[in-house]
């Protein structure tokens, strides 16, 4: 028998949720890969699968058992394990017992603090027969899956009931019982198509048996590569271009086992509404692909997958286009509806609709991010009336018949409605923008106003529920205010917009109708729980021009401590201190930066005052103190333009005289006076590096 075989393992289930599909997938493959590995066996190439009814995994040249281990275990010393006649102590005895041997066959090991018994041996590896139900039993407990189902009257739970298991090593069934089922080499084909059970002689087989006896496609990333080729395909003979979005794509994906397309019709009228209703309908409710014609304007066109070949494909056209037509009029008759009463008519109504219960109602939070808005639009420049405007009207698309049938348009359908209204046009793009980025690392907004209104509508959120005592805890975030804090931050530093951050926080505090026992302690403590998420952004690699890796936890820290009020400030001075680091005497500067702050530290404070050069003793401390005042003008200059690069670079030029004043001076030397001026030239050498971040919190090499 070869030492090693392919291996195959498939979890058959009913319909598996198609937004969690994929990443199932991927996480039964890591974790089928870590558990392998974690149990030495070795093995070559590894591909998961998923269809809507399994998930799999099939890995080539699975070694059958694990390598033989040397090992070794340390007994009892050999004073305790000995008499004093050299005879075998029980301690002895019993070690060698508790590993089958005799006291005459273990070793002895000889080390600076003594000798001791020991058994040096070999451990012969474990089958992968038996270590595979183990690993694939961890596998399947660690995948993400929020809530799991039971069924049946047994006590198992997964995401879906599950019908089959297939485990094979080589040509053998692997002896074992996985979420209640007993494993085989049967698996099922299409549910329609060949719903008779396949067996599955080898692992090597697999996919040609469900592909040509099956009539299915088990690799997810072929079977999206089929459906995007044959999307584009049925669109050109169309007379156009199917719009293809990635997460629709994936879902379409996860739905299907056998993808055949299907093209359908609507009716032409339907064009008179909205590109994004219509796609609405067609993509988010249907999962048909909207077909754009060479001009970028909707076709009356759509294309299905279906998940079967149809002997009558017309009726199957025909059953998908009756699916559609009566969403569509629904969506033009609401649209219709909405159109007899303006945005601005449907504000006060917001009255009526609790935002939170200790926080008010949606026209009170309007109000208020209405105030926030005009006051960071004053501060910024921009138009204060446009932007109030803008927050008045924010969340009264809310109220209208289209959200209430596609909530993912709101600001969307706020943006159409205010333009058609006669809203300005910085107005109604401010509606639609003030919800982006709607996912992480997803689009900003691209308008003055829509940015204003974005961080004006979540800092109020932010500072309501922290004010109401709703903050998020563990994993849980009912109100999103992670995402919120992220999103704030990202629009400040990508966008270059400088505000206080520290100040709008208190602002949005005191306009809660909510007594606050300690406000300045609720806004600290806001603005610590906005700079935990601006330490995950930079730290993961998010930030502009500071890719993973870039930022450390120690160089986080030496900002984080000097508190910048301002995040796009807390940034630039991030960027500055890691391109100083990448300097030949960044290291030796942050190591006085280390010594200085110990020394100050020792002297119990700071030392306040001037520096009286007539004090000088040493030619050290003279030229350190006449360097620091020769660059005092360009560091002032570079600090006001926050050119913390230029501050730093400048600062970099003292390596070579701090060196020289801690390798020849005595700074607490038995002279009062003297050491009193050399702590007040260490303390004014250091507030300089303050000026942009606490060089002392990283560490040297």
């Amino acid at each position: 028998m070869s030492s090693t075989a392919d291996f195959l393992v498939e979890i058959g289930t009913e319909e598996l949720p198609p937004k969690a599909l994929h990443r199932l997938e991927l996480a039964f493959a890591d974790s089928m890969r870590e558990g392998i590995g974690n149990a030495s066996l070795k093995c070559g190439e590894q591909t998961s699968f998923a269809t809507p009814r399994r998930l799999a995994v099939l890995v080539k040249d699975l070694h059958r058992t694990q390598p033989t281990r040397v090992i070794e275990k340390r007994g009892p010393p050999t004073r305790i394990a000995f008499d004093d006649d050299g005879k075998p102590t029980q301690a002895a005895e019993k070690f060698a017992a508790g590993l089958g041997v005799t006291v005459a066959q273990l070793d002895r090991l000889s080390t600076d603090k003594g000798e001791w018994l020991v058994f040096r041996g070999e451990e012969p590896g474990k089958s992968a027969l038996d270590l595979l139900p183990g690993i694939i039993t961890a596998a399947l407990a660690a995948l993400p899956i929020p809530k799991r189902m039971r069924w049946g009257d047994s006590g198992v739970e997964f995401v879906r009931p599950v019908h089959w298991i297939v485990m094979l090593l080589g040509r053998d069934v692997i002896p074992a019982v996985i979420l209640g089922i007993t494993a085989g080499r049967e698996t099922r084909g299409h549910r329609f198509h060949a719903p008779a059970a396949l067996s599955i002689a080898k692992p090597a087989d697999y996919v040609t048996t469900l592909e040509h006896e099956g009539r299915v496609q088990p690799d997810f990333a072929t079977r999206m590569a089929c459906i995007r080729t044959a999307a584009k395909a049925a669109a050109e003979d169309l007379g156009g271009s199917a719009v293809l979005v990635p997460e629709i794509l994936e879902e379409v994906t996860a739905l299907v086992e056998w993808p055949v397309p299907v093209t359908g019709r609507f009716d032409a009228a339907f064009l008179r509404l909205p590109d994004a209703v219509l796609i609405a309908t067609l993509q988010d409710h249907q999962r048909y692909f909207p077909v754009r014609g060479p001009d970028g304007r909707l076709l009356p066109n759509f294309i299905a997958i279906s998940n079967l070949e149809s002997t009558d494909p017309d009726t199957v056209r025909k059953g998908n286009e009756r699916v559609i037509q009566p969403r569509l009029a629904d969506a033009a008759f609401f649209w219709d509806r909405d159109r007899r009463a303006t945005l601005a008519s449907r504000c006060d109504a917001l009255a009526n609709v609790v935002f939170q219960k200790e926080l008010g109602s949606l026209l009170d939070k309007s109000m208020r991010v209405a105030a926030l808005a005009r006051a960071l639009a004053a501060q910024l420049g921009e138009d204060v009336a446009d932007a109030g405007r803008a927050a008045e009207l924010a969340k009264a698309d809310l109220l209208t018949e289209m959200v209430g049938e596609f909530p993912e348009l709101q600001g969307r359908i706020g943006r159409y409605y205010a333009e058609l209204d006669g809203e300005k046009d910085t107005v109604a793009r401010a509606i639609e923008e003030q919800y982006l980025p709607l996912q992480a690392g997803g689009a900003l907004p691209a308008s003055a106003n829509g940015r204003i209104l974005a961080i004006a509508e979540r800092l109020d959120s932010l500072a309501g529920i922290f004010a109401a005592g709703h903050r998020p805890t563990g994993n849980k975030d009912p109100f999103s205010l992670r995402r919120a804090a992220l999103a704030t931050l990202r629009i400040l530093i990508e966008r270059k917009i400088e505000i206080d951050l520290v100040d709008y926080l208190a602002t949005a505090i005191a306009a809660q109708p909510i007594d606050v026992d300690d406000s300045t302690a609720l806004r600290d403590d806001l603005y610590n729980f906005m700079i935990d998420r601006l330490r995950g952004y930079l730290l993961d690699g998010q930030a502009p021009n500071l890719g993973p890796g870039t930022v450390s936890a120690e160089v986080f820290e030496s900002v984080r401590v000097r508190a910048p009020a301002s995040p796009l400030d807390f940034y630039q001075r991030i960027a500055a201190v890691c391109s100083f680091m990448q300097l030949d005497a960044a290291d030796a500067l942050a190591a006085a930066n280390k010594r200085i702050a110990n020394i100050l530290k020792s002297a119990d404070a700071e030392q306040n005052g001037r520096v009286e050069p007539a004090l000088f003793a040493a030619a050290e401390e003279q030229h350190l103190y006449e360097v620091l005042q020769s660059l005092a003008d360009a560091h002032a200059g570079n600090l006001a333009r926050r050119d913390y690069e230029a501050v730093l670079l400048g600062l970099a030029s003292l390596r070579t005289p701090i060196d020289a004043f801690f390798d020849n001076v005595m700074v607490m030397t038995d002279d009062v006076e003297q050491q009193r001026n050399r702590l007040v030239l260490l303390t004014e050498l250091r507030r300089c590096f303050l000026d942009v971040a606490d060089l002392s919190c990283i560490p040297v090499n």
